[in-house]
């Protein structure tokens, strides 16, 4: 494999990769090291992930972030129900913990599921920029050895590595050292001629003329003072909901009516609305 053929694998499954992006991920297969995406909201990051796993045909192991996020919630948690239920059984009162505190009790998370599964999925840590200074530096023990301590279990080591895809919208500054654990690429918005190919390969039942002017008017809005700018997944959003009212051309009317596809603020759709002759133009 190298760079070009990858592209076109990617391509061949509706993800348009430019050559910066199709490199980084090749190297990222390569050398095996987790590969950090920052960039906009909707550009593609998370679909990224997707696409790998259906590509090298491995499972999508998939950890949202989210504010408040702690270990147990990403690690293992014990099955405290039927742990009680278990101890309400015994008769015998020689049980040890390692009885109570055994496999059958443990629940995986999706970084003891990653481990586990080695490479045999591709984890995705989607948004961790969501997550707290003390979650993201147990990442970082994490992405070094690839491996995990269980108090009650000992250490559980991966057998071999995954492919790890982290996302970032940059909602905060990662700490470099996580960064250098990572080989890193940013994602922004496609420039119109790929965005026209995004909608052609993901919407092929959309027409050229549409698919154009659709991002035509995206790019527009994505210029224009907006609270949330449209991502490449709102352009898909607002080409699918035109084709569904059967708009065979973005008129200022189909606009106004599918305009809270792509507009996603309350204020910035006031705004887009009074613009929208502009829009479309």
């Amino acid at each position: 494999m190298d760079v070009a053929s990858l592209t076109e694998d990617l391509r061949a499954r509706g993800y348009i990769a430019d050559r910066g992006l199709a490199t980084s991920l090749f190297l990222a297969l390569q050398l095996g090291k987790p590969l950090l995406l920052e960039g906009e909201v909707g550009v593609g990051k998370t679909e990224l992930a997707r696409t790998v796993a259906t590509m090298l045909d491995r499972d999508l192991i998939r950890l949202q972030c989210y504010e408040g996020i702690d270990i147990h919630h990403a690690l293992y948690e014990w099955d405290y129900a039927r742990q009680m239920l278990f101890v309400r059984s015994l008769q015998d009162a020689e049980n040890s913990d390692e009885d109570l505190f055994g496999p059958r009790f443990l629940l995986e998370r999706p970084l003891l599921h990653a481990v586990r599964a080695g490479d045999r999925c591709v984890l995705l840590i989607d948004e961790v920029d969501r997550a707290d200074d003390e979650f993201e530096a147990f990442l970082l023990e994490l992405l070094g050895d690839f491996q995990v301590t269980i108090p009650e279990v000992g250490t559980i080591r991966a057998e071999s590595r995954p492919i790890v895809i982290l996302t970032s919208n940059r909602t905060r500054e990662l700490h470099d050292a996580l960064k250098r654990r990572c080989l890193y690429t940013w994602i922004g918005f496609p420039d119109a001629e790929r965005e026209i190919a995004i909608v052609r390969s993901r919407l092929p039942h959309i027409g050229g003329a549409l698919a154009a002017q659709v991002v035509g008017a995206v790019n527009k809005l994505r210029e224009m003072d907006l609270e949330k700018l449209p991502g490449v997944a709102e352009t898909l959003d607002w080409s699918e909901s035109l084709t569904a009212l059967g708009a065979q051309s973005l008129t200022a009317d189909a606009a106004l009516d599918t305009l809270g596809a792509v507009v996603k603020d309350r204020d910035d759709l006031d705004y887009a609305s009074r613009s929208i002759q502009d829009v479309i133009a």
